[in-house]
């Protein structure tokens, strides 16, 4: 069993579009690569058999996974979390002390995150160090370049 798994509903529907391509879309690519690699006779040396079915080994594995991850879903919108603080949903507006630059992220689970889009995971690094931080509050969080400094701006639901 994999846990809770906490999505925003948009996020939910993604991972069920990806769920679906591969329950369809890609199954059936595969099905067709293994037709045609044993179509070439003998399989017991055939690169092309043996790379058609480890995708299918891969797909499957990853649509159990899904699977298994969509069996225990909470919805972040749904959930009734504190508005003054930084926690999973919330939409934060920050400046950079650094760059004096101001910048926005959604902290959301690590099956959503998606760096161009702005969507940080709660486990990232800078994700973490915002976590429980009001407006108001100053941050320094230690990055893998070194340590980026914040100061929060604004917490939206």
């Amino acid at each position: 069993m994999a846990g809770q798994v906490y999505l925003t509903r948009e996020g939910y529907q993604k991972i069920l579009d990806q769920l679906e391509f591969l329950k369809t879309t890609e199954r059936q690519r595969i099905a067709k690569a293994i037709g045609e690699a044993r179509a070439q006779g003998d399989i017991s040396e055939n690169a092309e058999y043996d790379a058609a079915k480890d995708a299918q080994g891969h797909n499957e594995a990853r649509i159990a996974e899904i699977e298994a991850k969509l069996v225990d879903v909470a919805f972040i919108e749904d959930m009734k979390i504190p508005s003054d603080k930084i926690f999973i949903g919330a939409k934060v507006l920050l400046k950079d002390l650094d760059t004096k630059k101001e910048v926005h992220y959604m902290l959301v689970s690590s099956e959503e995150a998606e760096f161009g889009k702005d969507r940080l995971s709660v486990f990232s690094p800078i994700g973490q160090g915002l976590l429980k931080h009001m407006v108001g509050d100053e941050v320094t969080i230690t990055v893998p370049a070194g340590q980026k400094r914040f100061k929060v701006l604004d917490i939206q639901r």
